[in-house]
């Protein structure tokens, strides 16, 4: 093998086609995977994470790549990014507020995917098709657009007694995923929680939040010649050498014939590429 590129590790560029396209970037580099389909490589971690903020050197990564100090005072590491139902702007204490204006002030998606089974997440509008691909779903639909992060984490959590809002990360990879009619799913769901949604339209306008009746499902196809039937999993804190031949790409996940590796979790890591 020879080393094509070293550097902090990221998490994969995606591009919507048949299949998706994956890009790899390491340092200044950016490999475009697909090519190496069926072929053998390596990621060897170097035994250094700098954070992706403040650039310090960090025994361990935080939130996907940053120190504990960052992760303790960014804004896009506080736990209203992952429960966004907990946003706390309007109570003043938002950890830095233009940065809340400019991404969480702004249109965001409810949808529904079949990653392995039918899942409700959110999204802004920017990261469109890209949060679907990075999640390994097969099929996206979108339900709803409403105006802040705010209120598409609350209709998250209403449509969450009724449908896992989390993804089975070990099915989705082993590819036994059955199709799904997303549109009757929405429609069951309007449904189950209209009154519910109506309090939401009472609450913030009824423009605020808005139905997406004519919006079509997309199928996503996956890079992926042979999928495991068990999953196993590279870890960069355990063992810092990952070899084996690339079977296929999905998620943000490598699928090797010797395990299967998650490159959004190492982000910030400094690895060497080689094939």
């Amino acid at each position: 093998m020879h080393e094509l590129a070293r550097g902090a590790l990221a998490k994969m560029r995606t591009e919507l086609a048949d299949p998706v396209v994956y890009r790899l970037p390491v340092g200044d580099s950016e490999i475009l995977l697909n090519d190496y389909l069926g072929k053998p490589i390596a990621l060897d971690y170097l035994g250094a994470i700098h954070c992706l903020h403040c650039g310090r050197k960090t025994n361990k990564s935080f939130s996907q790549g940053y120190c504990y100090p960052c992760f303790k005072k960014l804004p896009q590491c506080d736990q209203c990014i992952v429960s966004p139902e907990k946003c706390h702007y309007h109570e003043g204490t938002c950890r830095d507020p233009a940065w809340g204006e400019q991404f969480c002030f702004q249109d965001h998606y409810v949808y529904l995917a079949n990653s392995s089974g039918v899942k409700v997440g959110i999204t802004r509008g920017t990261q469109v098709p890209t949060r679907w691909i990075d999640q390994g779903a097969v099929q996206a639909l979108p339900i709803l657009r409403v105006s802040n992060r705010l209120q598409s984490g609350l209709i998250e959590r209403i449509f969450g007694a009724h449908v896992k809002d989390k993804t089975n990360w070990r099915a989705m990879l082993k590819g036994d995923v059955s199709e799904l009619d997303l549109r009757a799913q929405r429609d069951a769901l309007f449904d189950l929680c209209a009154d519910q949604l109506a309090g939401l339209e009472q609450q913030y306008g009824l423009q605020a939040v808005q139905r997406l009746p004519e919006a079509e499902p997309i199928d996503i196809h996956y890079p992926v010649e042979q999928y495991p039937s068990k999953v196993t999993s590279f870890n960069f804190d355990k063992n810092s050498h990952v070899e084996g031949v690339l079977q296929g790409i999905k998620g943000q996940y490598l699928i090797l014939d010797t395990g299967v590796i998650n490159i959004r979790k190492f982000t910030a890591y400094q690895v060497a590429f080689s094939a």
